[in-house]
């Protein structure tokens, strides 16, 4: 199913706008709560999935819960209130493997600009025996 979002796409939609839709699960008709973030691909320049808090937490302030993780290909319609999505399976993702991917991305970008430091000193060590 494609999303219908030609409206959006055309006046723009913020993270916001997103955030105020309650998002409906079309395969049960549950409420499955509001975005509370979303998943980027950097590299390509678009949103990979949408993520609602579990029901574990109580307003977004305690518990450690998990995440309902929605892949943006199982978006339905995005509509001026509601996300509509189908989901015959959720997959939640826990905080703790949140944390830890955002650790190995912060690993990976840290040991990226030591290499083009070494990189750089290594060049202006050469360009100081010529």
């Amino acid at each position: 199913m494609k999303v219908n979002a030609s409206e959006s796409a055309q006046r723009g939609m913020k993270i916001s706008d997103f955030q105020t839709k309650d998002v409906i699960n079309i395969t049960d008709g549950k409420r499955l709560g509001q975005i509370s973030d979303l998943e980027l691909d950097l590299k390509q320049g678009r949103i990979e999935a949408i993520v609602v808090p579990g029901y574990s937490k109580f307003m977004g302030l305690f518990g450690g819960g998990t995440d309902l993780v929605i892949p943006w290909r199982n978006i339905v319609k995005i509509g001026s209130d509601v996300i509509l999505v189908k989901l015959d399976e959720v997959r939640e993702t826990s905080y703790d493997e949140r944390d830890r991917e955002a650790k190995m991305y912060d690993e990976q970008q840290s040991s990226r600009v030591e290499r083009v430091e070494r990189l750089e000193r290594l060049d202006r060590s050469q360009r100081r025996t010529i």
